[in-house]
């Protein structure tokens, strides 16, 4: 057997991170502060050294997990909702059936199939227009919560000033959170009250300082409700119900 490429190290490198930061942001969620590497390395499915390997100590761990969460964290409220609906596939008339019985069932599988993601397209885009672009975003930001630990947690330690981190680490992680979080959705949530006719008129570029603070607000709330939720599995599915009782 020929050796590893160089590529092929560092690929094998980066996979194994990504699996230890995944199994460090499941086992933060029980365990919070107290989570040691052992514990990383049982939920990862790893030996105790091959972990320590690539960390030797939780902060660092900690550290790397959240800047790679924050690296994942913008962009998501481009696209909220899934809110298109998918074009649907070619009517029964546009296609050749193989002929007899066989052509008919399948001029009728493909009829059905059209009405059905017409249908579903439908819901989403009405569910969309129903939540508004705020509880859309929240929905959305709660729903990645659920498929990505990490993200929760970044957005959790965030509340709290990522105090957990020493504060030469603290400060420029907490810089970037703001940057790349705070302020694109503290503009959401101007612009919908602009809509609602609640903004003051007249242009200003500065970003007043209540605007972060109410975002800030929100994403605790948030976070607070996803809590139980998120433990039990259920955030995905529930995330309505949450915009819902914040009234976003």
């Amino acid at each position: 057997m020929s050796p590893r490429t160089k590529e092929q190290n560092e690929e094998i490198r980066l996979r194994r991170l990504a699996q230890i930061r995944k199994a460090a942001a499941d086992v933060f969620l029980n365990k919070g502060p107290l989570l040691e590497i052992r514990d990383v390395a049982v939920q990862a499915g790893l030996g105790y050294g091959t972990v320590y390997h690539y960390y030797s100590n939780k902060g660092n761990l900690l550290h790397d997990l959240l800047w790679d969460a924050l690296e994942r964290a913008g962009g998501w409220l481009e696209t909220p909702l899934e809110a298109q609906p998918k074009a649907p596939p070619a009517s029964a008339s546009e296609k050749t059936p193989a002929g007899g019985h066989f052509g008919l069932a399948a001029a009728a599988d493909t009829g059905n199939s059209a009405v059905a993601d017409s249908q579903s397209g439908s819901r989403e885009t009405a569910a969309a227009t129903e939540l508004g672009p705020v509880a859309a975003a929240g929905v959305r930001l709660l729903q990645l919560w659920a498929e990505d630990h990490a993200l929760y947690l970044l957005h959790k330690l965030a509340g709290e000033g990522f105090a957990s981190l020493p504060e030469g680490r603290s400060a420029p992680l907490s810089a970037a959170f703001r940057r790349e979080v705070l302020t694109p959705l503290a503009a959401l949530l101007e612009t919908d009250r602009a809509a609602d006719g609640t903004a003051a008129s007249g242009g200003n570029a500065a970003e007043p300082p209540y605007r972060l603070q109410r975002t800030e607000m929100l994403l605790a709330a948030l976070v607070g409700c996803a809590s139980l939720s998120l433990r039990r599995g259920k955030l995905h599915e529930e995330a309505r119900d949450i915009v819902r009782f914040l009234k976003l």
